[in-house]
């Protein structure tokens, strides 16, 4: 599953227009609308050293800025733990793009190497804790060697941090933003809306192949969240954007219902196996009691790993207390 996400996420971000509003929509600075976006192009894999062609999870673009060319480094991270060391991971690689720069002659008209921001895309549930310079990574030597230490930072969009913010906001036509927001949705209603807002930007007959890409990630990454193995068959010939929206909001009604009755169906069973167990009337009361409390919570235990309901709604649906789920929630993550 992380391969796949990784791939179709790397497709997504293979698009001008994700970019451009990834570049608009999260890069407050006043440099951002000096860079000619029309002039966006992705650098090629012929264009840069196996070194980071290795680098399957990244994707390298450069824009014009005046006369000379200003790159773009996204890595895109998909991992559950913050990687301590990733400003050093980065200065590693935005170095091996400078050396293939250097290689292809691509340097700036006084003959210095061009600009370049490194961006790490993170989308863990934890919070990201790491440094994001260099130089926080390395022991201050004394006196003057102090002065020697590197100082190369990254740009981190933390989605999770992001989509938490009150600011966040939907309204924009960003498809960024919608991105973030279906990675960390809140409920399924709440996904099949963004997916909803995604149809209506993305009309145009330039945008066919971006439609196209947010399918093959929803299929991929999403769906398996929502249906089961035996039911994702028929979802695989949907191409169209349109088509995935109109199925899911049908979809969407029926699985609050869905997983109700998957509680209770697992509590009764447990019931029955503990009570038989037990022999006598009273733990078998007992045993149907505590199986069908057990069968809530394994229900509540599939949510939480495999969807981003918020805890009210996975107690709603589970039948139990928010206070469990909130327990059952810390169990999962000290485990990982």
């Amino acid at each position: 599953m992380k391969k796949q996400h990784d791939q179709s996420y790397k497709l997504l971000f293979s698009e001008p227009r994700v970019i451009r509003d990834l570049l608009t929509g999260f890069i407050g600075e006043d440099w951002i609308e000096k860079l000619d976006l029309d002039s966006l192009e992705r650098v090629s894999g012929s264009f840069v050293t196996d070194d980071l062609r290795d680098r399957e999870n990244d994707v390298i673009w450069r824009a014009r800025f005046g006369d000379e060319w200003c790159y773009v480094y996204l890595l895109l991270e998909f991992q559950s733990t913050v990687d301590r060391f990733m400003a050093l991971r980065t200065m590693t690689y935005v170095g091996l793009l400078y050396q293939d720069l250097v290689k292809q002659k691509q340097l700036t008209r006084s003959g210095k190497l061009p600009p370049v921001l490194p961006i790490v895309l993170y989308n863990g549930e934890r919070r990201w804790s790491a440094p994001v310079t260099v130089r926080d990574l390395i022991q201050a030597g004394p006196g003057s060697l102090a002065q020697y230490r590197p100082d190369l930072s990254f740009l981190l969009l933390d989605e999770g941090a992001l989509v938490a913010d009150q600011q966040f906001s939907s309204e924009a036509r960003n498809v960024v933003s919608a991105i973030f927001q279906l990675e960390h949705h809140r409920s399924p209603e709440d996904a099949v809306e963004l997916i909803g807002l995604l149809v209506k930007w993305l009309q145009t007959p330039e945008q066919t192949d971006l439609r196209r890409h947010f399918v093959i990630w929803i299929k991929r990454v999403l769906l398996p969240n929502w249906v089961s193995n035996d039911e994702q068959g028929g979802w695989q010939a949907l191409n169209e954007l349109s088509e995935v929206h109109n199925m899911l909001a049908e979809r969407a009604k029926r699985w609050p219902e869905q997983w109700k009755q998957q509680g209770l169906a697992e509590g009764r069973r447990e019931g029955r196996e503990e009570g038989r167990e037990e022999g006598r009337e009273e733990g078998r009361q007992e045993g149907r009691q505590e199986g069908r409390q057990e069968g809530r919570q394994d229900v509540a235990r599939n949510m939480i790993q495999q969807t981003s309901l918020d805890d009210q709604t996975i107690a709603q649906v589970a039948e139990i207390s928010v206070e469990l789920v909130t327990k059952l929630r810390e169990e999962i993550e000290r485990s990982r």
